[in-house]
């Protein structure tokens, strides 16, 4: 992002701050202020389309503020404010600094990943399939849908009603006869002829119009073609158009929007239990309900249903589609958040908290779901916090140990040598930290080299530059691996980490492990119904589970390289436009002679080469 600021007062740190003389001097401008604290740490950010009315009316009335607020305003040593040009420039950088200052008064809601889609691509015979990512100019996309269990969902609907293809194109390709699930009726196989491009293009548009809340015109169209067959005696062709038919008017029946065919909406609520916030967010596209999905801010406790919601909108809305309409359970200031909204939603977009009607009833789902995951979060809460309770108790450690990080080694013989780290804090895996670490320069099978690398490359840079440093360090291994840990951690400077092994017992069965306390040098065993005991070996699956996938994307890129590399002839760029060609190297090891002489640059000479070479390999 390249931002001209246009003025960039600061308040010096080592001058008393008077509130009233900074504001007198703020322009009316758009912009963000960034209200510290007397060590320089970040406390607030916030946005303004008047900075001088928006910072202005924090100490105007300061005992009229929430709690919440008084409290920050009590904290507050300066105040440092950037100019922008406009107040959706203003929303941009605000989240930046969101993300990257984390500060402790303002609602964060981390949602890193990115929504996906149902895309439709652009070949003459479209395939239908799931879609995360950047986009094809050529392809079409449905969505965003909440999860990826709702746009699979939808491609099962869209493969029973208008049996569309699935598969990938260099499969497509190289089919010479129909596959299982033209036998099961969920493809009209385009692959080998059994229908004509314009029938399967028929179908693709029912399909689109079906995505886009069109239901009533395909079932038309639908009932149209097969009075039409009835009436030419094509009685299987009017059958086949009558189970469609069928099919659509079950999918209408199910639907909860009714009256708003076509609409596309998000609708978001708010609820709040014992200091927990959860928005929920409810998608309809199309007019039909595809599903919703929950999100837990943190610093939310004491803020107001409305600072929650609003905070969700601007958060959420800088990196996902804005849709036309926003249906929120509380009041927001619509004005400042279309303005801040308009360069993401160019079409325009309304934000409404309705009182009455259907759409109330939307917002009444919204927050029974909201509660229903409070209800559910709080109950795993509970759950994590006795494990790590037990845990603490069984072992021995302080109360205040919180964050788990846990290793894991992964390789076949020797081969593609991968380690993961996985981590657990806030009573929950937190994901986004997962860290894999390619193991190189290491004897092939020294599980030991391979833990102290792991370690080393983990922790070394974390002791310069800082960071956050677990409580306790568990070691998916025996006595081994944990004092190759404990050299590694004494040698960087961290050796008063808590490091347990984690041994398996006898016969590797789950409930018999052992558990290696480094620092005292003992094996404990614990109950197999032990709740620690549960927490560990949930734990250790999931860096056992990062480590294998891991592992196996390595191997997998390390043989497919070498099987096309080693064939005389063949350097990287026909390699690459055979992978290309055939979707990967068991298609290229599928493929005739025939078929590779076909790929650019490969003669017939050495297709043949190739062919012996990849067949070869196969009989060895």
């Amino acid at each position: 992002m390249n931002l001209r600021l246009e003025w960039n007062p600061v308040h010096r740190m080592d001058d008393p701050f008077e509130p009233k003389a900074f504001v007198r001097r703020l322009p009316h401008l758009p912009g963000v202020y960034r209200m510290l604290g007397a060590q320089g740490d970040a406390l607030y950010v916030g946005k303004a389309g008047d900075l001088r009315k928006r910072v202005g009316s924090y100490f105007n009335r300061p005992e009229a503020q929430s709690p919440r607020v008084q409290m920050m305003l009590s904290q507050v040593a300066s105040i440092e404010v950037t100019a922008t040009r406009s107040e959706a420039e203003a929303l941009l950088l605000e989240n930046n600094l969101i993300k990257s200052l984390a500060p402790r008064y303002n609602i964060l809601f981390r949602d890193d990943k990115s929504y996906p889609y149902l895309m439709i691509s652009g070949h003459e015979f479209p395939r239908i399939g799931f879609h995360r990512g950047a986009r094809a100019a050529a392809s079409r996309y449905f969505g965003p849908f909440p999860h990826a269990f709702a746009v699979r969902e939808a491609i099962q609907l869209l493969q029973r009603v208008f049996r569309l293809r699935t598969c990938e194109d260099s499969v497509f390709e190289n089919r010479a006869r129909p596959c299982l699930l033209h036998q099961i009726r969920r493809c009209t196989a385009p692959c080998t002829g059994q229908i004509d491009a314009e029938a399967y293009r028929e179908d693709v548009r029912h399909a689109e119009l079906f995505l886009t809340g069109r239901e009533d015109d395909v079932v038309r169209s639908l009932t149209r073609r097969m009075e039409a067959a009835a009436g030419a005696q094509r009685y299987e062709e009017a059958a086949v158009l009558r189970d469609q038919i069928r099919a659509l008017t079950r999918v209408q029946a199910r639907q909860y929007v009714e009256s708003e065919r076509g609409v596309d909406a998000d609708v978001v609520a708010s609820a709040s239990e014992g200091g927990i916030a959860c928005v929920n967010l409810v998608m309809i596209r199309g007019g039909r309900h595809i599903g919703d999905r929950s999100f837990f801010p943190a610093n939310a406790e004491g803020a107001s249903s409305s600072e929650v919601i609003a905070a969700f909108l601007e958060q959420h809305y800088i990196d996902h589609p804005v849709p036309r309409l926003v249906l929120t359970s509380e009041e927001v200031d619509r004005e400042a958040l279309g303005n801040a909204l308009a360069e993401r939603a160019p079409q325009g977009t309304q934000v409404l908290a309705p009182q009455q009607g259907e759409r109330r009833v939307w917002l009444e789902m919204a927050r029974k779901n909201a509660e229903l995951a409070l209800v559910h979060r709080a109950q795993e809460r509970a759950t994590q916090e006795g494990r790590l309770a037990a845990l603490r108790e069984a072992l021995g450690l302080a109360d205040s140990v919180e964050r788990i990080e846990c290793f894991d080694i992964s390789h076949t013989m020797g081969e593609a040598t991968v380690a993961s780290c996985v981590v657990y804090d806030r009573h929950a895996m937190q994901k986004a930290e997962y860290r894999r670490f390619n193991i190189r320069d290491v004897t092939p099978g020294d599980d030991y080299a391979a833990m102290s690398q792991a370690l080393r490359r983990r922790y070394e840079r974390m002791a310069l530059d800082g960071g956050k440093i677990p409580d306790l360090i568990l070691i998916d291994g025996g006595q081994g691996q944990v004092n190759a840990a404990r050299a590694v951690l004494a040698e960087i400077g961290m050796s008063d980490i808590n490091v347990i092994g984690v041994a398996k017992g006898p016969e590797r069965r789950p409930g018999l492990e052992q558990l290696i306390v480094a620092a005292e040098e003992r094996a404990l065993s614990l109950r197999a119904h032990d709740r620690g005991l549960h927490l560990v070996q949930s734990i250790r699956d999931e860096a056992h589970r990062f480590a294998l996938v891991g592992h196996r994307a390595r191997r997998g890129r390390a043989r497919t390289a070498s099987s096309l590399a080693d064939i005389p002839g063949i350097g990287d760029k026909r390699r690459q436009r055979l992978l290309a060609h055939f979707g990967g190297l068991r298609g290229v090891q599928s493929a005739a002679i025939d078929e590779i002489a076909q790929v650019e640059g490969i003669s017939r000479t050495i297709a043949e080469r190739i062919y012996r070479a990849l067949h070869d390999q196969g009989q060895a």
